[in-house]
């Protein structure tokens, strides 16, 4: 989740409200650890991706409705990664005419002709920067109490910019992509049943990992933000944040991290997308394929990228913004997806004895039901605004 779309709501949430946005935090990794389980499981006893199981066990009006959910998150958080690169090429003084085109030409090549591998590992180790963000929430001196009682004591606000955020830290957190990748991943591997444990074992390190470096994005810019009154509005505010560790040198330390960040998911999302749909349709698919071969897969990865590229080129674009509304789109998609693989794993022909166990099915369904409540409250609000 530590890309621009991952970044920006965890940063907003620091600098808008301090501290008062890490329980939510807090219930989002449970809710996560569950349903990435569930799908890692899924995957393991099926050897199928999340889109074939549904095809095949839910018929092919809720696969289109899935499907149609899943690109539209998917293609928003494409947006985001473009322009996440956008911004990354503000703090290096590149204007994103040049940056955003340059990015997507070199995305699109290093997939079609079979390079990514190789360019996937240097991207990698540009997002290890943000493993910085732990050290500048130390350094910041925050109020540890103040942290603790966060993390423990539920703060809720009935305004429409609150439950934005909130919507926003679910979407960028539990965002629907992640749940096909992480079953299609866990296929791909040749799992069997007996590999349950290994599967939960992987799942809960990486939710957890994830999931730590975003507590200390919200304890930095809570630190350093949130106490001078500064709100995130740029990636240079975001950036504000490690310079009790960076100091002058910490709009460059963040702009390389966004940009690696960016141009790994860049391409992750829109294989992912192109994967999900030709696996629940039936089309030819496969990045080794010319645009002959698989017009559908080659045209829906292109397709996001060119998307992608345009959106982030429209100028005076107010980036942070928009990706916190991306992110909360995401989060309104979400229980779309968390339905049908709820249904799934818990199907006897499905899953055999491996089906969900109560405390699963009670901690996923309610979180569907909170998502939403969440997201009736937020239009109601909304529209209550638009009619004063």
């Amino acid at each position: 989740g530590n890309d621009a779309g991952g970044i920006a709501p965890y940063a907003a949430a620091g600098a808008s409200y301090g501290y008062r946005l890490l329980w939510v935090l807090v219930l989002v990794t449970v809710s996560l650890v569950i349903v990435q389980e569930m799908c890692a499981r899924m995957g393991a006893v099926t050897g199928k991706g999340l889109s074939d199981l549904i095809r095949e066990r839910l018929g092919i009006r809720w696969t289109a409705f899935a499907m149609l959910g899943l690109l539209v998150a998917n293609a928003s958080v494409a947006v985001s990664e473009f322009v996440g690169i956008a911004a990354a090429g503000d703090l290096f003084g590149i204007p994103r005419w040049l940056i955003v085109p340059l990015a997507a030409l070199l995305l699109w090549s290093l997939v079609v002709f079979g390079s990514y591998r190789s360019a996937e590992r240097l991207f990698l180790g540009f997002t290890l920067i943000f493993f910085a963000y732990p050290i500048a929430a130390f350094l910041a001196r925050p109020r540890w109490g103040e942290v603790l009682t966060g993390l423990v004591v539920p703060s809720l606000q009935p305004d429409r910019g609150y439950i934005a955020m909130v919507m926003a830290l679910i979407g960028t957190t539990i965002t629907p992509y992640q749940q096909l990748f992480v079953q299609s991943s866990t296929a791909e591997k040749g799992l069997s049943g007996d590999a349950i444990q290994q599967v939960r074992v992987d799942n809960v390190m990486g939710c957890l990992l994830s999931d730590v470096v975003d507590f200390f994005i919200i304890v930095a810019t809570g630190a350093t933000l949130f106490v001078h009154g500064v709100t995130v509005e740029t990636a240079e505010d975001a950036a504000r944040a490690l310079e009790p560790l960076a100091g002058s040198a910490a709009s460059t330390l963040f702009g390389l991290g966004l940009f690696g960040a960016c141009m790994l998911a860049g391409a992750v999302l829109p294989l992912t997308t192109a994967y999900s749909l030709c696996e629940a349709f039936g089309f030819e698919k496969g990045i080794s394929r010319c645009f002959r071969e698989a017009p559908v897969f080659m045209g829906i990865f292109t397709g996001l990228i060119v998307l992608g590229a345009l959106v982030a080129l429209i100028p005076g674009l107010p980036i942070i913004p928009v990706l916190i509304a991306i992110q909360v789109l995401n989060g309104v998609l979400s229980p779309i997806v968390l339905i049908a693989a709820l249904r799934l794993s818990n199907d006897p022909e499905v899953m055999g004895n491996h089906r969900n166990g109560p405390l699963f099915n009670a901690i996923a369904t309610l979180t569907v039901v909170v998502i939403i409540i969440l997201t009736l409250a937020l239009l109601g609000m909304t529209a209550a605004d638009l009619l004063r």
